[in-house]
């Protein structure tokens, strides 16, 4: 699964933003004065950087102001300055999580000429986001440690609900109204999510591995993902 994990996270690259041009933060001074002043003139997306640099590492557990601050080699009231508090911090990373995962699905529902292979396509770069930014995906679905009233992260969530509620419109060969469901419009929805999130979830806590030993030679978790979601989503049309 190590290996498996390894290889996803060199399929899927941010494009243009903040974590594929992340900088090493700069050097502290001999001194380890925590107040040195941060010469840059980005230090919002360096801050942003470093954050998810000990997400990745440390786990939300060691998320701290003071731990990014350290990271990015700036002062320890920086972060407190662009974000107020670590509420702030987290709920921009978040943003930026769901702006990235959201590429992916544009990208992955431009795949494939049926509704199917887009389906599956799509289900591919969702797993892949999760395995490739294992922390920050968790981090998408804190609710409890996000602000979800800050416009950027609202919007940015926003837009994953309407791209998911796209893609099972047009399974369903009708437009989804992103202010009101049915009850089947909803359940198609909600399956369609809880699959593809209930096994991402199981394949990154390593919930899997029993399951994946057993498959026949050369199978793997793609290959599982793929049957699973052929024999959920067999009754959709092929074009």
């Amino acid at each position: 699964m190590a290996k498996k994990a390894a290889t996803a996270r060199t399929q899927l690259r941010r494009p243009a933003n903040r974590a594929a041009t992340a900088r090493p933060g700069r050097p502290r001074s001999a001194g380890g004065n925590d107040d040195t002043p941060y010469h840059h003139g980005a230090l919002r997306d360096a801050l942003l950087d470093a954050a998810e640099r000990v997400l990745e590492r440390d786990g939300l557990a060691g998320l701290t102001l003071r731990a990014v601050a350290r990271e990015a080699g700036v002062s320890h009231a920086a972060p407190t300055h662009h974000f107020g508090d670590l509420t702030g911090l987290v709920s921009e990373l978040a943003a930026i999580g769901f702006r990235q995962f959201n590429v992916a699905m544009a990208a992955a529902t431009a795949r494939g000429s049926s509704l199917t292979d887009k389906a599956l396509a799509r289900a591919r770069a969702y797993v892949a986001y999760a395995q490739t930014h294992p922390g920050v995906y968790g981090l998408m679905f804190r609710t409890e440690r996000l602000d979800m009233t800050r416009p950027s992260l609202r919007e940015a969530a926003k837009a994953s609900f309407a791209g998911l509620a796209g893609a099972i419109g047009a399974s369903r060969q009708e437009p989804i109204s992103e202010q009101a469901l049915s009850l089947e419009q909803a359940a198609d929805i909600a399956r369609a999510w809880s699959l593809v999130h209930g096994f991402t979830m199981l394949l990154l806590d390593g919930r899997l591995t029993d399951i994946l030993s057993r498959l026949p030679a050369g199978a793997d978790a793609e290959i599982l993902l793929d049957a699973m979601l052929r024999r959920a989503i067999g009754q959709l049309p092929t074009s």
